[in-house]
């Protein structure tokens, strides 16, 4: 497979095949065996490494749980495992634990690998005319057999070692969409996450191909980190950010008012865009705690040029206080994540 190994690491869902496992530590390797072993499964040492074979994927399921169970965490997080067809050589040698969440799941793995998912929209409004002023594209299952809960999409594939792949393929299907769906100048709002960047100029070279082959004009995105993706390497982010700024993309911070996303952060990081978190608006109405911090954000932002968007709000007196706080606003108020863009907010 060419391109990034974080990108492309898949792994062959079939009912048989060849479980690698390999450890610099020998005594680890032998009490892996034995275990294998007692479960039934021939297996053999090879060059370092212990070669498991499988004809059924529920065994082997059974053997990686009662492996997890039997290895204390500080010795299963030196073992690397690669799953392989039969006669086939083993590649991309990948942590168990990312292993074992990939084999226990092969639903969730078939789901990514194979993009069973498409990109809702959902509006989002100007607040001093209430005109559309773009959308979000939120990810969907593309079929009732292979349902799935986003939130927990991405925490599997975080876990799994698959985030580089789904956000890429997440990040392309929304671009693809809304080439076919949005005229020029409409704002297309799309999320990311900043680990599964490691390096900008590498991988985000798809991004802007299919930026380029759909001829989206790139002030027209808006690349948003997701609520999920806590900000742990500021640096990391601020090249990420002007990596995409540089390319004439926006780019916005979520979650702001919550434990993470603070005033300066968004000073710091001083984005096109900032959402206000979903919790602060609820009730935002009747609350004057929420209305102080609204308020504060609210200059801030005004002070350094960001633009201020409302995410969640729901119902009318919350829009009503919001609409002299805020510059956008987006919820169920407007209109569901849907298939096809609302042409126009009905009041």
């Amino acid at each position: 497979m060419s391109g990034c190994y974080l990108c492309t690491n898949k792994i062959p869902l079939t009912k048989e095949g060849i479980l690698s496992i390999y450890t610099n530590q020998s005594d680890i390797l032998s009490d892996m065996k034995d275990i294998i072993t007692a479960k039934g499964f021939d297996s053999k040492i090879r060059k370092g490494k212990l070669d498991l074979i499988f004809h059924d994927w529920h065994a082997l399921q059974k053997t990686m749980d009662h492996l997890k169970d039997s290895l204390p965490l500080r010795k299963s997080t030196k073992v690397k495992c690669s799953l392989s067809l039969l006669h086939e050589e083993p590649s991309d040698y990948i942590p168990f634990s990312e292993m074992y969440m990939k084999i226990m799941n092969p639903r969730l793995v078939k789901i990514i690998q194979e993009k069973l998912f498409r990109s809702f929209l959902q509006p989002i409004v100007r607040a001093e005319d209430e005109e559309i002023y773009g959308y979000e594209f939120l990810l969907r299952p593309r079929s009732q057999l292979y349902d799935f809960n986003p939130g927990e999409l991405f925490e599997f594939s975080r876990q799994s070692g698959m985030h580089s792949m789904l956000d890429s393929e997440a990040r392309m299907n929304a671009i693809r969409t809304s080439s076919m769906m949005l005229d020029a100048g409409m704002k297309r709002f799309i999320n990311f996450l900043p680990s599964s960047i490691y390096d900008p100029q590498f991988c985000l070279k798809s991004t802007f191909r299919a930026v380029e082959e759909y001829r989206i004009r790139p002030e027209d995105l808006v690349f948003e980190v997701v609520e999920t993706e806590k900000i742990e390497d500021m640096n990391h982010l601020k090249r990420i950010f002007r990596y995409y700024q540089n390319a004439g993309v926006k780019v916005a911070l979520d979650d702001l008012g919550s434990g993470y996303s603070t005033l300066d952060v968004m000073s710091e990081l001083n984005p096109d865009f900032a959402k206000l978190d979903r919790n602060l608006i609820q009730d935002c109405h009747l609350d004057k705690n929420k209305q102080k911090k609204i308020q504060v954000i609210s200059q801030v932002a005004q002070n350094i040029g960001v633009t201020l968007l409302a995410e969640g709000i729901e119902n009318e007196d919350e829009w009503a206080y919001l609409r002299t706080k805020v510059d956008l606003g987006q919820g169920y108020f407007f209109g569901k994540p849907a298939e096809t863009p609302l042409k126009q907010y009905v009041k």
